[in-house]
């Protein structure tokens, strides 16, 4: 699970990321808004403080609903009943007041990732992901910039990384017909150049292409 922890406190966030990650988790931390919402693609779930030095959290929960569907738990130290209420109308999808136990939060967590899980797919291999119902695909952090074509042949890969698809077989997931080989061609390419490098799409003369983890 890919934590993004957002919180001012340098103990609080030391210690997340210690304790998250001895759980297996991979954690990302930071205290301004900014630079979570550059985190935000490859965040998975997010645990976002009320009180930031630049700004509040929920600012910065608004942002976050008009980019992303990704599950948000709320830690802060306010545990009047308005805030509480304030942050699940906001957008937030749980909330746990400070002082917390490490191990409720991880449950909480997990739940969240859970029910994300089902509301949504997602393909993912090496370090691409792509989001079919939003039309969304990123490597790493940065989100890719995709043609409809381009979108539908990482797709085909992303469903059968490691295995050699045809010309043939490409075409007819993406076009549903058998086309001409330069079409198929310019849209790999421009693929290609999204993806940027090193560059996973494997050409396998006489055979087609396969979708490889370049680090691997």
């Amino acid at each position: 699970m890919r934590v993004l922890v957002v919180e001012d406190d340098p103990g609080v966030r030391e210690a997340l990321l210690l304790g998250l990650g001895l759980e297996g988790h991979e954690v990302r931390a930071t205290e301004h808004p900014q630079e979570a919402l550059d985190l935000l693609p490859w965040a998975e779930v997010v645990v976002l403080d009320i009180l930031l030095p630049e700004g509040d959290g929920f600012g910065l929960l608004k942002e976050i609903r008009s980019r992303s569907s990704v599950p948000v738990l709320m830690l802060t130290a306010l545990d009047a009943v308005e805030w509480r209420v304030k942050g699940l109308r906001e957008g937030a999808d749980d909330y746990l007041v400070k002082p917390y136990s490490l191990a409720e939060l991880l449950a909480r967590l997990e739940a969240l990732h859970r029910r994300a899980g089902r509301r949504e797919e997602v393909l993912a291999y090496a370090d691409l992901r792509l989001y079919p119902k939003r039309m969304e695909a990123y490597r790493g952090e940065r989100r890719l910039s995709l043609s409809p074509k381009a979108f539908l042949l990482l797709k085909a890969f992303l469903e059968a990384p490691g295995e050699v698809l045809s010309k043939e077989a490409l075409m007819l997931k993406v076009w549903g017909e058998e086309v001409e080989p330069a079409t198929l061609e310019v849209h790999l390419s421009q693929l290609r150049k999204a993806l940027g490098e090193p560059n996973p799409i494997q050409t396998v003369r006489g055979y087609g292409y396969r979708l490889q983890d370049p680090t691997g």
